[in-house]
């Protein structure tokens, strides 16, 4: 088995460990995420409570524990919804090509001409804050690197001297598209996709610090940085904690995107 082979198996187990940690949270702590206890306001780490409590009792080890459970999930919905609308767009415009081109290519430019999280920010704020309008603003912002990405390698596919015969051949379009064109995208559309799980990540919890994403009483990491903020001198662990969660799980997920990158690349020889 390769170096290669053996990374990737690893930030795989490692991916699967955070992925379990969410699921089966409720077995893994005794309290509510939702429940105050004002009598338990502010208490430091201990054995009783691993991550101490907030401002309103509640335990940070399991809100930083359901809190996976979000962010996991909105990224997930992101990275699939990004992926999928834009490959989709991409290969419509290069296949029918003319002016349903030039007109999806301008559109791509308008979004791209503005900076991604900004742009954002301004939608999420136009929608409302929540966890749903902050997944659609992402989306909005996101499918235009997709769209792009899947329009060129439609273009490099069409030359191809299998596709000439399969027209020859008499294959329908829909058949075109799903024998012929997306197997042979949709490995680079899937490795540029888990090289993106950690940025969408990070713009998630940003939009939630921001007040654009998920609302309280929601466990969510970025909205539970907000929360502590104003309480950093004095309780800095309402920080820490959702801080290290938010930089354990986005280092492994581009860890394991690299490392699935390289066992991918056909060019690369171990």
């Amino acid at each position: 088995m390769t170096r290669d082979a053996l990374l990737f198996r690893l930030y795989t187990g490692l991916i699967l460990l955070i992925a379990l940690a969410a699921i089966f949270a409720p077995l893994l702590t005794s309290y509510d995420p939702y429940e105050s206890q004002i009598q338990m306001s502010l208490l430091q780490p201990s054995a009783e409570h691993y991550f101490g409590t907030d401002k309103l009792g509640r335990d940070l080890f399991t809100r930083v524990l359901y809190g996976a459970r979000v962010s996991l999930t909105m990224t997930l919905f992101v990275v699939v919804l990004i992926a999928g609308l834009g490959t989709l767009i991409g290969v419509i415009s290069a296949y029918v090509g003319g002016k349903v081109d030039t007109v999806i290519m301008r559109l791509a430019d308008i979004f791209l001409a503005f900076p991604g999280i900004v742009l954002a920010i301004a939608i999420a704020g136009v929608l409302g804050g929540s966890a749903v309008n902050a997944v659609l603003a992402i989306v909005v912002v996101g499918w235009t690197k997709y769209a792009r990405l899947a329009r060129s390698l439609t273009l490099k596919v069409k030359q191809q001297d299998y596709l000439a015969a399969a027209i020859t051949n008499g294959t329908r379009q829909a058949d075109m598209i799903r024998r012929h064109i997306l197997p042979n995208i949709l490995p680079i559309i899937i490795v540029t996709a888990a090289l993106d799980i950690g940025a969408l990540m990070m713009e998630l919890a940003g939009l939630s610090f921001l007040g654009f994403g998920a609302q309280p009483p929601t466990p969510e990491w970025g909205l539970m940085l907000n929360e502590g903020r104003q309480l950093i001198q004095t309780a800095p662990w309402l920080m820490i904690f959702p801080g290290l969660a938010i930089v354990i799980v986005v280092a492994v997920f581009n860890l394991w995107g690299d490392s699935l990158r390289d066992i991918m690349d056909p060019r690369k020889v171990n």
